[in-house]
């Protein structure tokens, strides 16, 4: 009898060079080619339970590219038989993994070895990365529904690095997102339609410098975003936060009671507001205490 049968093995390539078992079923649709995985992976020799190569100790895998950052055929090949959240065990003849050189000192020649592997998440950044490729003349003849597909890709790709903490580079994917929808429009529903790809990224934008302590640049963009749909209570609330975090406590409290305004019910709004009324009277408090001993040191000295 097969033994990749007996052992619950699929093989992957018809000749038993990778075989995989799943561990815990994903969803959606299976890895697309040249995408952009997150994946949390141990590998293993044989009769070995210590791994000889791992990222799980890593707190935020790092995002890699198919076809770029994974040198391992075997997992490739593996990858993009997944889905988001699965888990798997997999099993490479010497073929599709290190070879008949192997890996010097750690893995032997002619070594089969198994790899342990969670796909976190993934983007589809194939189409993005070909864009960027081009020329910016060649990315002129573009049509307008392919530009928004991959700005929409690369704003996936910044919010994807804004939720694991990584905000200079979230920032630089949004940054190239707006790159891409400074081109001119040939109608008002085409303006339309950049206008509001371009309203999600100079939201994120106003998040991430928050986050990255630049009020000022926050507020810019957060004002850029109003410019487009004034009564934008994100892009509202954004600029309260700035203004608040500067100090200014005036203008916070204009922004923040109009996005209020928008949304009543909103907690963070809400809540904002709140911490603008302790700020503003601990402010005003100690402008009341600096003012007295000012008027007491002029007493003094007479």
């Amino acid at each position: 009898m097969d033994p990749v049968r007996v052992r619950g093995l699929q093989d992957l390539t018809g000749d038993g060079g990778v075989c995989k078992q799943v561990l815990r079923s994903g969803t959606g649709q299976l890895v697309p080619p040249n995408s952009s995985v997150e994946v949390k992976y141990s590998g293993y020799l044989a009769d070995s339970h210590k791994p000889f190569c791992t990222n799980r100790n890593r707190k935020v895998p790092e995002l890699m590219k198919l076809g770029k950052d994974i040198t391992l055929w075997g997992l490739e090949i593996g990858l993009l038989t997944m889905r988001k959240g699965e888990a798997a065990r997999f099993i490479f003849k010497p073929c599709y993994a290190y070879g008949q050189q192997g890996c010097h000192p750690v893995i032997p020649p002619n070594t089969t070895v198994t790899f342990e592997v969670e796909l976190q998440d993934f983007i589809n950044s194939a189409e993005s990365d070909t864009f960027f490729e081009l020329t910016p003349e060649q990315q002129d003849t573009f049509p307008l529904e392919k530009v928004l597909e991959v700005a929409e890709a690369e704003r996936q790709l910044g919010n994807f690095l804004y939720r694991k903490r990584n905000f200079e580079c979230a920032r630089d994917r949004y940054k190239k997102v707006l790159s891409v929808l400074g081109r001119s429009s040939s109608s008002e529903a085409e303006q339309r339609q950049i206008d509001a790809s371009k309203l999600l990224v100079l939201l994120n934008l106003s998040l991430t410098y928050l986050k990255l302590e630049c009020p000022a640049k926050a507020l810019a963009y957060g004002e850029a975003a109003l410019e487009i749909d004034q009564r934008n209570a994100k892009a509202l609330f954004r600029c309260g936060q700035a203004c608040l975090y500067m100090t200014q406590y005036e203008k916070a409290r204009d922004f923040l009671l109009r996005a209020q305004h928008r949304e009543p019910f909103n907690h963070e709004i809400n809540e904002e507001l709140k911490k603008l009324a302790s700020c503003y009277e601990n402010y005003m408090e100690e402008k009341k205490k600096m003012c007295c001993r000012m008027f007491a040191s002029l007493r003094s000295s007479d």
